[in-house]
């Protein structure tokens, strides 16, 4: 008879947990089909970073609707809903990013995004080209269910709701740094913090990650530190038919270009990840006037600081080498905006399990380090953090990848997003056994 009890004892967790599943599961069916509408909405109605005034509004009525504390305007159009469950217990926070980027939509959808805006000067489609309205959609199906089961929470769960994370725009603070400054992670304050990301990548040799109902993490470094850097090379203005007389900034810089490469062949050892890349080039006004000056423009991705500062070492040298022996000058700027992206050990190990459960053991890989960034990182260097990434494709679709005019998440990315960030946030509020 003790033993029975016994077995009875350890199967009463596993019960629960398949209760609770059960639940998240029928609440999530319920829910889904209107957060859906809602990810149409924002798909449709898309807004560039720090301009996120509408999806903002959006968001806070929902919050308030579901009874939650909200306080806008955090970053600027920063959202922050706090939903005190009925027990005290941890404090789990959970972030999604709402704003767009300046991408003409290719795809044919039927609420496919028709805005325009200004972009750098610029007129500009603004397109959800990055899945961040299938992540708000989402965390309000979670802020759903959860408010659902107020009453026997063991804690407290703050729903951020973050502008900017593609970056402000030039000479504006924002993003998630900015909400931080102004109290995002304050009263209360989160024990861990988590996040996911659509998957939408092109189908490649490290496997299916993005197709629907996968799910991919990485234990400790996950997203690569991102330097923005500028830089100017000034020269001497000439007529084209008179290239004697000029110091050509278009040769000058073309061959500091091709010279950057040899940082990542010639300098670093070929076991490091990193990554330079040039992505502006430009100058000139005219086709026969040889121009004085040329704007390069461009993005180093790293793992480590030793090998971000022996980056920036060598290409100061080769602006300033490049550059002497064609009697040119050079200016070149370094922001280190986003720093890496760690997913906490710790949680990774326990909510590896968690995911597995909930999207089968096939379905979830442990996938290497990448070299995009995410602005997700500055969370997670205030409390520990637990990132993912959810696969938005189904089979016989094609996704042209993040920041393209053909991405492509599919909507059905909504509930299963709500169904294991639910679950993440109910392990999380679990006070751990004994």
């Amino acid at each position: 008879m003790r033993r029975l009890a016994c077995h009875l004892l350890l199967l009463l967790p596993a019960g629960l947990v398949a209760q609770t599943d059960a639940d998240v599961a029928r609440a999530t069916e319920r829910i889904a089909p209107r957060m859906i509408e809602i990810r149409h909405d924002i798909h449709q109605h898309p807004e560039l970073s720090n301009r996120e005034t509408r999806t903002a509004a959006l968001v806070a009525d929902e919050l308030r609707r579901l009874g939650l504390e909200v306080r806008t305007g955090v970053g600027k159009t920063g959202v922050v809903g706090i939903l005190r469950g009925g027990k005290p217990g941890p404090v789990v926070a959970i972030r999604a990013d709402m704003d767009a980027l300046p991408v003409t939509e290719q795809g044919d959808l039927p609420f496919k995004s028709v805005v325009t805006a200004q972009y750098l000067g610029r007129e500009t489609g603004v397109f959800h080209a990055c899945g961040h309205d299938t992540h708000v959609a989402a965390q309000l199906g979670v802020a759903n269910i959860l408010a659902g089961m107020k009453a026997r929470l063991t804690g407290t769960v703050v729903f951020i709701f973050q502008p900017a994370e593609e970056g402000p725009p030039p000479g504006e603070p924002g993003g998630a740094s900015l909400m931080i400054a102004e109290g995002a992670l304050r009263d209360p304050r989160p024990d861990l913090i988590l996040a996911f990301h659509a998957n939408g990548v092109p189908p490649d040799a490290e496997g299916e990650d993005e197709r629907l109902g996968r799910v991919a993490y990485t234990p400790g470094p996950t997203y690569a530190a991102a330097t923005r850097w500028s830089a100017k090379v000034l020269g001497r203005q000439a007529h084209g038919s008179t290239p004697h007389l000029s110091i050509d900034a278009a040769v000058t810089a073309s061959q500091i270009v091709l010279a950057l490469q040899t940082i990542r062949s010639r300098t670093l050892s070929p076991f490091s990840d990193n990554v330079v890349t040039v992505g502006v080039m430009r100058g000139g006004d005219r086709n026969n006037i040889i121009p004085g000056e040329m704007l390069l423009e461009g993005t180093i991705r790293t793992f480590n600081d030793p090998d971000l500062d022996t980056i920036e070492r060598r290409m100061r040298e080769i602006f300033d080498g490049i550059t002497r022996s064609a009697g040119a000058t050079f200016t070149i700027e370094f922001d280190r905006s986003h720093p890496m992206t760690v997913n906490d050990s710790a949680l990774s190990r326990r909510f590896g399990p968690v995911l597995t459960r909930v999207a089968g053991a096939g379905n979830v890989r442990i996938a290497p380090p990448i070299t995009g960034a995410e602005d997700f990182s500055y969370f997670a260097r205030e409390v520990p953090g637990f990132y993912l990434r959810i696969g938005a494709v189904p089979e016989g679709k094609v996704s042209g990848g993040h920041h393209t005019p053909t991405f492509y998440a599919d909507d059905q990315t909504v509930p299963h997003a709500m169904r294991i960030m639910t679950a993440l946030v109910l392990d999380a509020l679990t006070p751990p056994a004994r």
